[in-house]
């Protein structure tokens, strides 16, 4: 992408950072990890965007809330559509999603995955006359993830003082690993995305169902409430 300026002075490349940081929050709150808007402001006032203004960069983010909204995605919570954009506005941003085809489509693919309704509804479910046939060659999309160093030391301990048993359930581990070794994974308690720390009192050994309760479950701050008061070397953070 060229840095050519608009009229309204914003190069295409202050303009692609400031929707590649509006996509990695929508990737985190898609996710459920926690992020701060101030944070991510900052670091494009110390980065691509440091000849902006915090409010100026304020007015962007919204303005790409607004294409978002326009194209029928979900926005991210935090940032209220803009009113009255330009359409040069709207037509620069859109080229800039239109860059990242693979994450675009993901973008979609998240938006369409709406949650099913709790309560069931008497209506029968019409049978498949026809078996869907899928496809035969996925292809390869783009995706944007985080991911954090962690020390390796900390994994293993975490899991010898587990010896083979599950913290969160007390059950054993479902299978082996290939290394022959009871399988759980590793949980910060208190997220790195959250500026937890990659240590032993803040790391549990859990069974992958536990793990995924952690994250994803109705219940998860309770669960986590438990982990705290059931393991004793875990201190709050």
């Amino acid at each position: 992408m060229d840095t050519k300026k608009a009229s309204n002075g914003w190069s295409d490349e202050e303009l692609e950072a400031s929707v590649d940081a509006y996509l990695k929050m929508w990737t985190l709150e898609q996710s459920g990890q926690a992020f701060k808007k101030s944070a991510e402001n900052r670091l494009l006032r110390e980065g691509p965007l440091n000849l902006r203004s915090a409010s100026s960069i304020e007015y962007r983010m919204q303005n790409i809330s607004a294409v978002f909204e326009q194209l029928g995605l979900r926005r991210i919570t935090g940032y209220m559509p803009a009113k009255n954009i330009g359409a040069g506005v709207i037509e620069r941003i859109r080229k800039v999603l239109d860059a990242k085809p693979g994450l675009y489509a993901e973008i979609h693919k998240a938006t369409a995955d709406k949650p099913l309704p709790r309560k069931r509804t008497t209506v029968p479910m019409p049978s498949l006359e026809i078996e869907p046939q899928g496809i035969l060659n996925p292809r390869q999309l783009f995706t944007v993830s985080l991911s954090y160093a962690r020390a390796l030391h900390v994994r293993r301990l975490v899991r010898l003082l587990a010896n083979g048993i599950c913290e969160g359930c007390d059950q054993p581990a479902p299978f082996a690993g290939e290394d022959g070794q009871p399988f759980l994974e590793v949980h910060h308690v208190k997220h790195l995305a959250q500026k937890g720390s990659d240590r032993t009192t803040n790391a549990v050994a859990l069974c992958p169902n536990c793990h995924q309760r952690c994250h994803r479950s109705s219940d998860r701050d309770a669960f986590t409430e438990g982990l705290y008061s059931k393991i004793g070397r875990l201190a709050r953070e």
